[in-house]
Parts: C-alpha cells; structure tokens; sequence
C-alpha cells in the first residue's frame, strides 16, 4: 500500500522567534519513504536537524518576524496491515523490564499517575494477563470520555480528562498510558499520520492523531484508546513520555497558528505519486492548539 501525506501549516510572528519542528517521519519509517522528504519553510530560512532523548526528529529553526509557512508532501509504503493484536501477551515483572522501558512507568507533565493509582488498581487489580489488562484500559478510556475536536485544551492533564470526561485523541491517550503506568506497564504516547484507510471516512478535516504503545511480552504493541480497534496506515512521527515531549511546534516567544490543515491518503493503483508535488488545500482544523506548544 501508499500513502500520501503532509501538512500545510502556517505561523504569524510579531518579532524573530526561535522555534523546534517536530513533523518529520520517525526514523523506524524513514526507509519506507517512496519520495523526498524535505520541510519546505517560506520565505527560506536556515534550519537543522538532531535527534531528541527519544529518538526523534527535531527541526531547529529561528522564524522571521511575520508569516512563515511550513509544508511538507510525500509518499510512503506501507504493510496495509492493521495493527498487531497481542491476545495472550504477558505482563513482564519489573525486575524484568529492559532498562530503556523503566522511565515510561513514571509520572510525567500529563500523565499524573499519582492521582490516579488507587483508581487503577481498584478497576484494573484483578484482570489476569498483561494484554487483557491493557485491553480493559482502552475499553474504559473509550467510553469514560466523550471526543470531540471543540473540547480540545492543551494544558488538560490525565486526571483532568477522567474528571471532565471529555476530549481529543490526545485525551484518550493520556489517560490510557497513566493508567497502564498505575498497573506497572511500561506507555509511550505517540504521534503521527492516521488516515480513513479500511474505516468510513470522517468529515471532520484531517489531523495529526495520538496513540500509545505498551511494553508487553518483550516487544512494544500499538493500542489506540480513541479508536479502540486496530487501524490500518498508522505512520509514526514521534514517541515521548506525553505530548509535551512531541508537540509539533514548540515555539520560545509569542506567535499566532494561522493556518493548520493536515492530508492522510491511500493511493490506489493508477495514482501518480508525482501528485506528492501538489499544493495541500486551505482549511482550518478546529481547535489545533493542543497540538502545539509554547515555552
């Protein structure tokens, strides 16, 4: 399978303002890529590349006071294969767990698992088995908070979205890492591209969307809160403790989001992947700030 994705983002500025960019394709799918990708920056100016603690793509840059414009387009192969089921996976005993695994046990900015580990271990205590357990997470993340793109808020914390029972992709995530962390199963939030690929299509304009990912068994399995099913065409851009760690722009000064439209697509045979060069329509996603952030 391919698929075609990218974004058109643009950002008003007062004054120069330094900025880091995470919208690169993690590394793991780096070889998966079928044409250029390159972050577009208009007017042109002068950025780096480096690798964050978790092994991110981080874009370094300083904006010119006024509008700049971020773009990218590009082409990806992808297995068409859904995400992969762990049924029977077993919770591994701390002693166990690799030490790279160990720090996505611990509280963090949005994941405030001391609020809410007597809270776990009353729902989650007596389920055997470490994928049924995390699969019990999902299913009482997704019907405890209502989703809706009018209920985003950057700042809301894990404890936060099961009090007021509403949220966004990111909400859902939160929530389900913190209590996987409370039960002693190492979660990673995750970022990234997800399409209407195998699903009916959804409205609503596109967005980046937000997952998680369990260490189970000696491997890490994907789980999506929100969806609460395997999806197909996940591709991933970073992997962090919460969202702070894998904003998509964190910017060291004052500056407004003009514009912000996102495009996941599967090309089907016949498609010319030199479509990739065309230009990303205009529209506005409602409520685009939670995925951003600012120092």
């Amino acid at each position: 399978m391919k698929i075609e994705a990218g974004y058109d983002i643009a950002f008003n500025f007062a004054q120069e303002v330094p900025i880091v960019l995470m919208l690169s394709v993690h590394p793991s799918r780096q070889p998966d890529l079928l044409t250029e990708h390159r972050i577009e920056l208009s007017p042109p100016v002068k950025s780096r590349n480096y690798l964050d603690a978790f092994g991110n793509i981080c874009t370094r840059l300083v904006a010119p006071r006024g509008l700049l414009k971020v773009r990218n387009r590009f082409v990806i192969a992808d297995s068409g294969m859904p995400d992969v089921s762990a049924p029977e996976v077993a919770q591994w005993e701390i002693d166990r767990l690799p030490n790279e695994a160990l720090v996505y046990l611990l509280g963090s900015r949005y994941c405030d698992t001391q609020k809410l580990s007597d809270l776990a271990w009353s729902l989650f205590g007596n389920i055997q088995g470490g994928s049924q357990r995390v699969q019990s997470v999902c299913d009482y993340v997704h019907d405890r908070i209502e989703f809706g793109y009018h209920h985003a808020r950057c700042d809301r914390t894990a404890a936060e979205g099961h009090e007021e029972r509403i949220g966004v992709c990111r909400d859902f995530a939160h929530l389900a890492v913190t209590l996987c962390r409370c039960m002693n199963i190492p979660a990673r939030y995750c970022t990234g591209y997800l399409g209407d690929i195998g699903v009916p299509r959804d409205p609503a304009p596109m967005d980046f969307s937000a997952w998680f990912e369990v260490f189970l068994g000696g491997r890490w399995y994907t789980f999506d809160a929100r969806h609460n099913h395997p999806r197909i065409g996940r591709i991933l851009v970073a992997r962090g403790r919460d969202a702070a760690d894998v904003a998509i722009s964190t910017t060291f000064g004052p500056g407004h989001l003009a514009n912000f439209s996102v495009v996941t697509e599967e090309l089907y045979d016949g498609s010319d992947a030199a479509r990739a060069t065309s230009l990303i329509p205009e529209q506005s996603k409602p409520e685009p700030s939670a995925m951003l952030q600012f120092a």
